[in-house]
């Protein structure tokens, strides 16, 4: 099917694209994380007169904004292409972050962050939407492990390089960079995507492509619910590691915050490599003829389960059997990251809703990090210390597995109430191959 048109990029370019999406991610989530090792650093909290709960705020401040916009920015990404949308809102947000370094006010800090949540917005569901449209089932995992991989290495070289810029500079430099640096990525952005951005008559194919799957559809579906449910419960604990593991790391671990940056890369890399391995492993046994729907899910909830092992690095006696446990947890939970990404956005979802349903989807990933970084703030300023957060964070993973189990059902995908047209619009509009394969290959 793909061959059938001319404008999609060849294999090779494909894979290549790719790789600049799981960059553009990793950048992404250098700006948005950065400020975590900022948090931890003595002097940045003296400048804003912050407590624990302010801190908290800080960190929540772009996940509100995130979430608020990406049910929009869905609607932007399957209405109007990927390519353009995602150029400007990648300058807005860098920009934005580089002017961090020179706010003097905490409002203007607060004010910077939300700019980066709404700009930073577009870039999951543009990214779920590109590789809906140029990848199949059997490549879906490891394609969206790739991408993972750059929403893991972001936190995971940001942790370091934010504290390296930190000891040998300043909080401001840090900002600066980041965000001046990122920029280079525009470059070979514009030059080598094709431009997507659809003509009048291209509009209103995706605008019918689009009503075939309505707004109602798609949030009555017990399908969306559970994968809003599990990135929720997900991003919970990865968001948690990516705003507060470096201030634990330093508080109740005694770490310098050099080698708190170490270990939150050891982490985050851990959880990037799991990740792509598990959806790569996935695909294959998917490819022997296995069902998409229970490969994925078994691979979900082995990782929702293995996360549970941060509370052994919670209780741990010693300092290296903390980190080890701290490494392995969040290292486990890639088991889930590919493959509830595939199960819950792309392989139960029609093809032209793709990027909607990821946005509605992002909201509750976004809520995830607005709610973890301003509780666990909370929840340390009552109790004094990170044992509470980290009991939290096992109650959600359980959630999640759960949630697995139940709601991942193929009848319970949002329907396509209306065919279109045109065979432009019906490439668009093919059922998710994850459910053609539960009739059968054709």
């Amino acid at each position: 099917m793909e061959t059938s048109k001319p404008e999609a990029p060849g294999a090779a370019s494909r894979w290549t694209i790719l790789a600049l999406l799981a960059l553009g991610v990793l950048i992404s989530f250098v700006d948005r994380t950065s400020i975590s090792s900022a948090l931890a650093d003595p002097s940045f909290v003296r400048e804003f007169t912050l407590s624990s709960v302010d801190r908290g705020w800080i960190n929540s401040a772009f996940f509100w904004s995130y979430g608020l916009f990406q049910v929009p920015m869905g609607w932007v990404a399957d209405r109007y292409g990927v390519k353009w949308p995602y150029a400007v809102c990648f300058f807005l947000w860098c920009i934005a972050t580089a002017l961090m370094g020179a706010v003097t006010a905490l409002y203007s800090l607060i004010l910077m962050r939300l700019i980066i949540g709404v700009a930073e917005a577009i870039v999951i569901p543009a990214s779920y939407r590109w590789i809906r449209n140029n990848f199949d089932e059997s490549q879906n995992g490891f394609a969206v492990g790739i991408l993972a991989m750059g929403n893991k290495f972001g936190p995971a070289i940001g942790a370091p390089v934010g504290a390296w810029f930190i000891v040998n500079y300043s909080w401001k430099i840090m900002f600066i960079a980041t965000g001046v640096v990122g920029l280079l990525w525009l470059v070979p952005w514009l030059l080598m995507v094709r431009n997507d951005f659809p003509s009048k008559a291209q509009l209103a194919v995706a605008n019918r492509s689009a009503q075939a799957v309505t707004f109602r559809s798609i949030l009555s579906s017990p399908v969306v619910w559970g994968g809003m449910i599990t990135n929720f419960c997900y991003g919970y604990f990865t968001f948690y590691c990516m705003t507060w593991m470096p201030a634990y790391l330093v508080e109740q671990r005694g770490l310098s915050l050099e080698k708190s940056g170490l270990y939150t890369f050891f982490s985050f890399a851990g959880i990037a490599i799991v990740a792509a391995v598990a959806g790569w492993g996935a695909d294959r046994i998917i490819a022997r003829g296995n069902d998409p729907i229970v490969v994925r899910k078994a691979f979900i909830i082995a990782g929702f389960i293995g996360g549970c092992t941060v509370m052994l690095g919670a209780y741990a006696d010693t300092l290296n059997m903390a980190l080890f446990w701290n490494v392995l947890s969040l290292s486990l939970l890639g088991l889930t990251t590919a493959n509830n990404l595939v199960l819950s956005r792309l392989t139960l979802i029609p093809r032209q809703a793709i990027g909607l349903v990821t946005g509605v989807q992002q909201v509750a990933t976004s809520m995830a990090g607005g709610v973890a970084a301003s509780l666990s703030g909370w929840l340390l300023h009552v109790s004094g210390n990170y044992d509470l957060p980290m009991m939290v964070i096992l109650v959600f993973l359980l959630v999640g597995a759960l949630a697995t189990v139940i709601l991942f059902r193929p009848q319970w995908s949002p329907k396509v109430t209306e065919p279109t047209p045109t065979k432009t619009a019906a490439s668009d509009d093919a059922p998710p191959a994850g459910l053609k394969s539960q009739h059968g290959k054709s």
